[in-house]
């Protein structure tokens, strides 16, 4: 029997993660698997723990808690590192919290997995329950991210991964600032299943324009060569083409691609391996609520 592990970042949002738990306990009846469930509390200002009232069908639930916040990506880097040290497992399942990423296409991702050999399996994104404004806005983050990395990455962190696949990317500095660009790294065969972005369950989403704007430079920043090397063709080019005809206006291309290397070269910097590898020495405590 397979064990999976589903490990939840969460940050104050107790009433979903309780629903959550709930609907993941009723989505994974009668599957053949062991499930439990690693919940890494990203040092709550809020009371996260609830009475979990239905939960037969896990395994095991355990609360992480750690001392300081380190935000949502490298949350769900020291829960890989943690899940990889800790626990024996098969494949590890990552998820959001808040409803958007479904639990009832988890046993998709299982399914998936017992017919394969140990490959990486992504949630395609298909459908989207957002706003238009940021429907439009992530579309334009996929086409950013595709022109200057020339990566097509349509997934965030619903996921389903091996055991040497989570070794690999304990491995790469890059999983301590983007799960997705991390991944797409150094997995080039992905295989994918049809996913579609849920409703959170309470409260607005937290993914504000400018959350959506650092997600979309972290993942850049994971292939900086790329992007500097095409930058610089750009600029050449793009030069050549204005040098009749050059102007404030004509300039501000030019500008913002200037103001995006910088940023994606502050935030490379936050790829810190030691920090990484330390990770789970911010943990302050752990909850095993079964």
């Amino acid at each position: 029997m397979k064990k999976y592990v589903i490990l939840i970042p969460i940050y104050n949002d107790r009433e979903s993660l309780t629903k959550l738990i709930e609907n993941i306990n009723s989505e994974i009846e009668g599957i053949n698997s062991e499930i439990s469930i690693v919940v890494i509390n990203d040092a709550s200002s809020q009371q996260i723990i609830d009475e979990y009232q239905n939960t037969e069908n896990i395994n095991s639930i355990e609360i992480v808690n750690m001392k300081e916040n380190r935000g949502h990506a490298r949350c769900i880097a020291s829960g890989l590192k943690y899940i990889y040290e800790k626990k024996e497992f098969d494949y590890v399942i990552p998820m959001d919290g808040d409803g958007e990423d479904r639990p009832e296409e988890i046993k998709n991702f299982i399914e998936l997995a017992e017919q394969t050999d140990g490959k990486p399996i992504i949630g395609e994104r298909v459908k989207r329950s957002e706003s238009s404004f940021f429907k439009s806005c992530y579309q334009f983050h996929k086409f950013l991210t595709l022109s200057f990395t020339g990566q097509s990455i349509k997934f965030g962190n619903f996921t389903c991964l091996s055991k040497t696949t989570i070794e690999k990317m304990l491995k790469e500095k890059a999983t301590w600032n983007s799960f997705s660009g991390s991944l797409k790294k150094i997995e080039k065969d992905l295989l994918t299943i049809p996913s579609i972005r849920g409703a959170r369950y309470f409260g607005p989403s937290k993914m504000s324009f400018f959350n959506l704007l650092k997600h979309s430079l972290s993942i850049i920043s994971v292939f900086r060569k790329t992007v500097l090397i095409r930058s610089a063709l750009f600029i050449v080019f793009y030069i050549l083409l204005i040098k009749s005809n050059a102007s404030i206006i004509t300039s501000l291309p030019l500008v913002l691609l200037l103001i995006m290397i910088y940023s994606i070269s502050n935030l490379a910097l936050r790829e810190n391996m030691e920090e990484f590898n330390n990770s789970l020495k911010n943990i302050h405590k752990i909850d095993k609520i079964k």
